[in-house]
């Protein structure tokens, strides 16, 4: 009901919805996947998944009346390759992968693109839940990162924006790695 209402709120204040940006996303810490709890297994997949969908849904209903639309999902470099520890989180992104490539197959005849961004470690509090704060743990995260750094969420943000513009008007269903070369 919460993302039909944003929808809803959105065509009203702006008369269409052109372009979404599909970002949801929790981390747990770094857990063995025997030891996962369920709660936190259908937590993460209710968020990461069943969030961007619900979201697709709504923004498709509202782009398939106008006949035409951009949608971006976020999913995450742990969408492309497997990381020890994070398997309910990988899970996820890459089920949200899946679902860009299928659904854009599905509605690019309808005039809707739909593509995904898969970011590498970027600076956000999403850092914070992974290293607890440990200056050291994420020292040696940044030594796998071969440009040598974090990303920044303005990197992400160029990359979302330029999947909404003309100039990628070919890209249909991919999941674009922004990622400082870890996938590569």
């Amino acid at each position: 009901e919460q993302v039909r209402t944003m929808i809803e709120k959105t065509v009203s204040k702006f008369g269409h919805l052109d372009i979404a940006y599909n970002n949801a996303g929790i981390i747990s810490s770094i857990i063995q996947t025997a030891d996962i709890k369920s709660e936190d297994w259908n937590r993460m997949q209710s968020v990461n998944l069943n969030g961007i969908w619900l979201c697709m849904k709504h923004e498709l209903q509202e782009m398939l009346k106008q006949g035409a639309g951009v949608i971006v999902n976020c999913s995450s470099m742990g969408g492309l390759k497997g990381v020890p520890g994070l398997s309910g989180y990988g899970a996820s992104k890459h089920a949200v992968i899946g679902l860009t490539k299928s659904a854009a197959l599905e509605y690019i005849k309808q005039g809707i693109r739909i593509n995904a961004v898969c970011p590498g470690m970027v600076h956000t509090p999403m850092e914070e839940v992974l290293t607890g704060g440990n200056a050291d743990m994420l020292a040696e995260m940044v030594k796998v990162v071969p440009a040598g750094r974090f990303i920044e969420p303005e990197e992400i943000a160029a990359a979302v924006l330029w999947l909404c513009s003309p100039d990628s008007s070919m890209v249909i269903g991919q999941a674009i790695a922004i990622d400082g070369g870890i996938t590569v």
